[in-house]
């Protein structure tokens, strides 16, 4: 393979990805605006690995800056992590979302075709599904966003679909993650929020580290075991393997394929908590606040196909997702 582009390869996901690309061999063009990360997460990537990668600071929707990239690098295939996803900003600034997240995949597609390329990995949200009514979720559940955010990952989706359905050359893989957490083991790259973070994880960690004063759970009153929410906590590191494992089998099925990203098992934030206690030595205080809009009582992936189909499957537990997100955060109390 000759060279890879990540878009938003300076993020939480991006730069982890960035790190098994290098180690496998591969060739990484980075774009990236930096509008919700930092050029220090490369300099990270590059002490990991002790490789190289190409870093352009750019927007998705700057045409003449993709004709550009494509011009000049010999990309066979492209990661698509460039979006901005964060559930409340998008209700209350939808129009952003759709222009940097569907408009922004529009110029990307747009430039691909104009290259030739056209292999591309595309990260999607299992928030695409909605609330469903049952457990565990698969693929083939019915797609019902209840967020902007939501809404513009489904529309990229569809985009896709029609693209591979008009031209079935495309090898198009769309990856639907759960939750994802944890850093990488060296503790150099993790997540990085700008301001209070919307997740669990990173929160829990700003107040084990003393930047937050408490952890507020947003609702004790589900029908739970404990009464609190469960999401099924993906390690970041497992995670971005699966997009290996993705890009490998497009190389042999030119199709449109598309896969859960989860453990298949379901975590309470209490249970969470307990979990990240445990791991770093530390008292998390919480606070029950009321339900957040649109929150389901549990979301928990069934990753069979992926894990026949892609040949891939989560490892890394509950324990070692907080551990490596405590050494993360221990190590950059305030971030990069």
């Amino acid at each position: 393979m000759s060279k890879v582009l990540v878009t938003g390869g300076a993020g939480y996901i991006g730069s982890h990805m960035c790190v098994e690309l290098l180690q496998a061999g591969t060739d990484v063009v980075v774009l990236d605006n930096l509008s919700n990360s930092c050029a220090k997460s490369l300099e990270a990537v590059q002490r990991i690995t002790q490789k190289k990668l190409n870093f352009i600071e750019g927007d998705l929707r700057d045409k003449s800056t993709l004709a550009k990239l494509f011009e000049h690098n010999d990309i066979s295939a492209v990661l698509h992590f460039g979006g901005l996803k964060a559930v409340g900003e998008s209700v209350n600034n939808p129009l952003s979302y759709y222009d940097n997240n569907v408009n922004g995949t529009l110029c990307l597609i747009e430039a691909m075709t104009n290259a030739d390329v056209k292999t591309i990995v595309f990260s999607s949200t299992a928030t695409v599904y909605g609330v469903p009514d049952t457990m565990p979720i698969t693929e083939d559940f019915p797609t019902n966003p209840i967020n902007p955010y939501g809404q513009t990952k489904l529309t990229i989706e569809h985009m896709l679909r029609d693209l591979h359905n008009s031209d079935p050359g495309w090898s198009i893989s769309m990856l639907r993650y759960f939750n994802p957490v944890g850093a990488h083991p060296s503790g150099e790259i993790g997540e990085n929020p700008n301001g209070i973070p919307n997740n669990l994880m990173p929160y829990l960690s700003q107040v084990a580290v003393g930047v937050l004063p408490r952890l507020q759970v947003f609702g004790d009153d589900y029908p739970t075991h404990d009464g609190t929410g469960i999401r099924d906590y993906i390690h970041v590191v497992d995670l971005v393997r699966g997009h290996l494992n993705a890009l490998e089998f497009l190389q042999d099925n030119p199709v449109l394929a598309i896969h859960n990203l989860g453990t298949g098992t379901g975590h309470s934030v209490y249970e969470v908590v307990e979990a990240f206690e445990q791991a770093s030595g530390k008292t998390i205080p919480c606070e029950v606040i009321e339900r957040r809009a649109g929150d389901a009582a549990e979301s928990f992936a069934d990753p069979t196909k992926a894990n026949e189909e892609l040949n891939w499957r989560a490892e890394y537990d509950l324990h070692r997702m907080c551990v490596d997100s405590w050494r993360w955060q221990e190590m950059h109390p305030r971030g990069y």
